[in-house]
């Protein structure tokens, strides 16, 4: 809006004077500044202040003094005198009447008819006329600003435009506006000035007058402003308006311009008060320009975003006056301001090149490396998102800015990333062969320079490494992977054409990088030190993936695996996201060769010593001494390596079997002195810097080391390390008594004389935390044997079992080994055998040969079956790797050698895995059929039992809790694998333990299922077994299933007892008659079957004596009785709820005939079922 030019606005000092009611510095403005004021000036000098105080009673005479001497004070004076409520009624008439005639020029209220032209009516007027002139032609702009509907105009009125009488216009303009604020709001009376000439100047000093109003004014005029300023003329001159209230009021610009992002408005208005902002302490690295721009181009605000873009877009096709034009103009020469030296627009001759080349030219300075590469960036975003157009020119001075050589500091290094990021994303920038001939010298000085640079710079991630992960790229023709990386370094999405790559490509490719010098200078790249996710950017990692995923390495015979090593060992956390990745692709470049052509092509394993020294200072089961050399993180990578190495080599069998490669598995023995379990344990705590890797390690312990999983162990973990064992480690003062292995050696060996010192040891170390324990495992475990004697306290053998948990939460394997050797019988040691890892996951049940006396000392026992459960889990892990690595080499060989015979190759496989099975199955119950024959009590517990008044003592005795603990891991085995029950049930054990087991046993219920086939077994103790065992069940689970299965098993014996032979019938019904008596003790309704079955009996066995000429028929008689009357047959016995037998000695019944004494047999058992009956009533 050039209408003001040459006219005197109000002034920044005079704006703030006002703001602020300084007098001393109003009385130092000129008389033309003061003019613009006076409205205000008056207006307070004459209306009576809100405030009294003294000081402004002396301000105002001081405004008065002011004042006194300007003519023009007089004219304002009689406008204030003017009757304006009478005013206010005629001006609301008269918009009454216009919007009654449709907005038309018709008669006017507020002015009559006028003789002249509106200007010398002003002129002739007194100044209620001259009020009324002025309201009448704004009210008129103001309504047709309403009836426009957001379409501009521009209203040709005298009165704003005649340059003689502006300033008597303005002054009423003021008046109006402060005396009629409901008739004239002030945001209206803005926008209606946008439509008259010289509107921004009346706008200036109507908010001079009124300086409280600014923000007000300006935010109305940018909410009502054009989403695109520069497009119409309406938006011109808005932005040309706020320009000038910003100029007014500078130290609101920034406010402004906020709210023009904020609203998404003006585009060009915020582009405008940046180019006009002039901050008090510049910024040397950024201008605001840059910083503005980028914000919003780069913000995380789309709506933002896209809103600049299109002014960006639409701006190109303005003339170079528009503001886009200006804020190109100055982002140039602040580009030409940094450059290395001043340049000329035009390219240099090959001449020139050469010459600058050698002389060190372009050397870009040190404190313009940061505010070069914030242009850069912008310039990206411009022509990235915003669809900027460089011309020539820009492109010319963007190219030698990006081809500058910085010195050599991290923002050097960020500066030639970004430059070559910026060529990757802009090949149309090189357009000439002199340009891409300068794009190349500049890439060859990145090369050269590449090692300098990360080693002055004291950075990790250097330039060097993107150029080659970008030739690998290129190479494997992955251009979206470019494009990725290219976005990434740039910090921005850009839209690149795959397509616009291939010139790069080319030079790449054939020129700079060919893929064998690419593979052989990566293997040369040092490693990063303390590798971890604090460090960004690309790194020689970054490459390494890329080539092993390419298969360069093989492909070029080129050996990584030193690389790989040093620099897992060189790292730290937080943990790097890209080395498990990493660990990956190197695993599948070992065992997956290249090519079929080539199955030799692979790379190679890192070696066992390697592996050996990274754990040689570890703690946990390895040695304790010596400082730790390797971080966890390096420790806990390796590993991983292991585990998913030897994973990956047992999933691949078969397609290495085809290929007859067979890669080497790491030893036992190696896997043997590596800390998995404290490595995992430690771990846990560092779960948020590992990342993935505690899971992943996890889950690999799960599917090879399942032993190492197992749920005790978690729980116990959490006894030992939880908050309150923390809390008595933070209590123990740093200063108490510290004990060493031997003198905990010499306690052991004076047992038990010396058991109080003993235990003080021994109370001492469950202070301390399960690493700090490892040190006196040996010597712990070395003297269990030592503690068996009986003289030894309790509490004692209860300390050694918890420090014995603990230990076993950091060094499970080892200290499995070293028990199992502390615990064999006295014989054994005397010929020095000592198990190995190996040979106890063979052979679990070696962890049961051991001294007698440990099943009768629960704390021990404890320890025993917690080693037996996880060596039968490793067992069953171990045989499955030894079938799966074999398996498939096997069957190669079978199928080579059976070639013709169908059907020969699957024969052995099937084999295989059903002996496995066996084998596992035959441990299981091994281990169980063991451990229920421990809990038989011995011929020495036998006598104690025989004693009633021991039966209590009996029920806290050691016998009962290591039956106890024995029915746990029962129930947690048969829980595991029910098939376990099952198979432990078919072979059967002593009736004496059923008692027990069914009661100890929560889980046996299931012994219900497959008590139906138990009974249809042809041997007959398999039989006797399944009723015995049913008659506890029922007593135990009386449950519908239960009933069910015990009306078979009656059916079961009545069949029975007509296909029995005379022997086997003794043999049979002789221990399973009792236990009819617990059928009908848990199910009454079975009452009639049973007493029928005892019927049955006692007449078979009748009819037999019979023919022996014994006279048996008072007993079928009694039975038959007892039978039909039972409960005469209890008053005849005397009442008493307890029926009995005539007493008979042993010796008639061992002398008697068998059926005589089944006979005696089913009438004690009648007897017993109806005194339990009645008894229960």
């Amino acid at each position: 809006m050039a209408d003001g030019a040459g006219m005197q606005f109000v002034s920044a000092f005079a704006f703030e004077a006002m703001q602020k009611v300084d007098v001393v510095r109003l009385a130092a403005l000129s008389d033309p500044e003061l003019r613009l004021l006076l409205p205000c000036l008056v207006r307070m000098a004459l209306c009576a202040p809100a405030d009294q105080s003294e000081s402004w009673a002396q301000d105002k005479k001081l405004i008065l003094r002011l004042l006194s001497g300007v003519e023009a004070v007089n004219s304002i004076v009689a406008l204030l005198s003017v009757d304006f409520h009478a005013l206010e009624q005629d001006a609301r008439k008269e918009q009454q009447l216009r919007h009654k005639a449709g907005g038309s020029n018709g008669e006017s209220i507020l002015v009559s008819q006028l003789q002249h032209g509106l200007t010398l009516e002003f002129e002739h007027s007194d100044p209620l006329r001259r009020l009324r002139l002025t309201l009448s032609d704004l009210l008129a702009i103001m309504n047709k600003v309403v009836d426009s509907n957001g379409e501009f105009f521009l209203k040709s009125s005298e009165l704003f435009e005649s340059p003689v009488y502006l300033e008597e216009v303005a002054d009423v303009l003021c008046i109006l506006q402060a005396e009629l604020p409901s008739l004239l709001p002030i945001v209206d009376v803005a926008e209606a000035l946008l439509h008259v000439r010289n509107g921004d100047w009346f706008l200036c000093l109507l908010v001079a007058n009124v300086p409280d109003s600014f923000n007000e004014v300006c935010r109305g005029l940018i909410k009502n402003g054009e989403r695109q300023d520069e497009e119409s003329l309406g938006g011109r001159r808005r932005t040309e308006a706020l320009r000038q209230l910003c100029q007014m009021n500078p130290s609101q610009a920034l406010n402004i311009r906020a709210m023009v992002v904020e609203e998404c408005h003006l585009p060009g208005l915020g582009v405008a008060l940046t180019l006009d902002y002039k901050p008090d302490t510049p910024d040397e690295a950024v201008s605001p320009l840059v910083s503005y721009v980028s914000g919003l181009l780069l913000g995380t605000n789309s709506k933002v975003r896209t809103w600049f873009s299109m002014f960006i877009r639409n701006g190109q096709q303005r003339e170079s006056s528009s503001v886009l034009w200006q804020m190109r103009r100055q982002l140039l020469l602040e580009l030409v301001a940094i450059l290395p030296r001043s340049r000329s627009t035009h390219m240099p001759n090959d001449g020139d090149m050469e010459d600058e080349g050698l002389s060190g030219y372009s050397g870009l300075r040190e404190e313009h490396v940061v505010k070069a590469s914030a242009l850069l960036r912008l310039y990206c975003a411009l022509m990235g998102i915003a669809g900027l157009r460089p011309t020539d020119e820009e492109a010319e001075q963007l190219l030698q800015l990006m081809t500058s050589r910085p010195p050599a500091t991290p923002a050097g290094v960020r500066f030639v990333s970004l430059s070559f990021c910026k060529l990757l994303a802009f090949p149309t920038l090189v357009s000439t062969p002199e340009q891409e001939q300068l794009m190349v010298m500049w890439l060859s000085w990145m090369i050269k320079e590449e090692e300098y640079f990360e080693s002055a710079a004291g950075v990790s991630a250097s330039f060097g490494e993107m150029l080659l992960l970008v030739a690998m790229y290129f190479h494997s023709n992955q251009l979206s992977s470019i494009i990725e990386l290219v976005c990434s370094t740039l910090g921005m999405k850009i839209a690149i054409k795959p397509s616009s790559l291939s010139k790069m490509k080319t030079i790449f490719t054939q020129e700079i990088f060919t893929e064998q010098v690419v593979t052989a200078h990566a293997v040369r790249v040092a490693v990063t030190n303390n590798l971890s996710a604090n460090i960004t950017g690309f790194l020689p990692i970054h490459c390494i993936y890329q080539l092993l995923r390419s298969r360069a390495f093989t492909k070029h015979k080129v050996s990584i695996k030193d690389w790989i090593y040093r620099q897992l060992c060189e790292t730290s956390t937080p943990i790097h996201t890209q080395l498990i990745p990493l660990i990956d692709a190197y695993i599948n470049s070992i065992l997956t060769p290249a090519s079929k052509a080539n199955p030799e092509a692979t790379n190679q394993p890192i070696t066992e010593q390697e592996i050996l020294r990274v754990f040689q200072s570890s703690q946990g089961e390895g040695s304790r001494g010596g400082r730790q050399r390797y971080s966890i993180t390096t420790q806990l990578l390796i590993l991983y390596y292991i585990l998913s190495y030897e994973e990956n080599l047992l999933a691949s069998t078969k397609q290495l079997a085809l290929m007859q490669r067979k890669p080497k598995s790491y030893s036992a023995a190696l896997m043997d002195q590596i800390p998995i379990k404290y490595l995992v344990t430690q771990a846990q705590g560092l779960q948020q810097e590992l990342g993935g890797l505690h899971s992943a390690l996890l889950r690999l312990l799960a599917t090879n080391y399942p032993h190492l999983c197992l749920v005790e162990d978690w729980v116990c973990e959490e006894v030992v390390t939880g908050t309150l064992p923390l809390l008595r480690r933070m209590m123990l003062p740093s200063n108490t008594c510290r004990y060493t292995r031997s003198q905990l050696h010499q306690a052991f060996q004076k047992l038990p004389s010396s058991s109080p010192r003993l235990m003080r040891i021994l109370e001492h170390l469950t202070l301390l935390s399960p690493g700090d324990l490892i040190p006196y495992a040996e010597a712990l475990t070395d003297s269990m044997a030592l503690l068996l004697d009986s003289s030894v306290p309790r509490r004692i053998l209860q300390t050694l079992n918890k420090l014995w948990m603990g230990l076993n939460t950091v060094m499970p394997r080892r200290l499995w080994v070293m028990t199992v050797n502390a615990l064999q019988p006295s014989a054994k040691l005397l010929k020095q055998q000592r198990y190995t890892q190996n040979d106890l996951m063979v052979d679990p049940l070696i962890a049961l040969r051991c001294e007698q006396r440990v099943y009768r000392c629960p704390p021990f026992m404890d320890i025993v079956l917690h080693m037996l459960n996880g060596y039968l889990l490793a067992s069953k892990a171990y045989l499955h790797c030894h079938l799966k690595e074999t398996a498939d080499f096997d069957r190669q060989g079978q199928t080579v050698s059976s070639l013709g015979v169908p059907g020969q190759p699957d024969t052995p496989e099937v084999t295989r895995e059903e002996l496995k099975n066996a084998l596992l199955a035959a441990q299981d119950s091994a281990a169980v059929q063991i451990l229920l024959e421990v809990c038989l009590p011995t011929s020495e517990e036998q006598q104690l039992g025989a004693n009633p008044e021991s039966l209590l003592k009996s029920l806290l005795s050691d016998m009962r809790e290591v039956q106890c603990l024995i029915c746990c891991l029962l129930h947690q085995m048969f829980i595991a694998d029910p098939n376990i029950a099952k198979l432990v049930h078919f072979q059967g054990y002593p009736q004496a333990l059923l008692p027990l087991t069914v009661a100890g046993i929560p889980s046996i219920h299931i012994c219900l299922d497959f008590i139906p086939e138990l009974l249809a077994q042809p041997q007959l103790e398999k039989q006797i077994f399944a009723i015995q065992l049913l008659s506890y069940l029922c007593t135990q689970y009386a449950l519908p299933k239960s009933l069910s299965v015990a009306r078979l098993a009656i059916s079961v014996m009545g069949t029975l007892l007509t296909v029995l032979t005379h022997a086997k019938r003794f043999s049979f019904f002789m221990p399973t008659l009792p236990c009819l008596v617990a059928f009908c003790q848990a199910f009454p309704p079975l009452y009639d079957e049973v007493a029928g079955l005892l019927v049955q009996v006692g007449q078979v066995c009748a009819s037999d004596v019979a023919t022996k000429a014994r006279d048996v028929d008072p007993l079928i008689a009694r039975l038959q009785y007892l039978k039909e009357k039972p409960q005469e047959a209890l008053i005849q016995g005397g009442g008493s709820s307890k029926l009995t037998l005539p007493q008979r000695t042993a010796e008639e019944l061992g002398g008697a005939d068998p059926d005589v004494q089944l006979c005696y047999c089913v009438e004690a058992t009648f007897m017993d079922i109806i005194s339990s009956t009645l008894h229960g009533l």
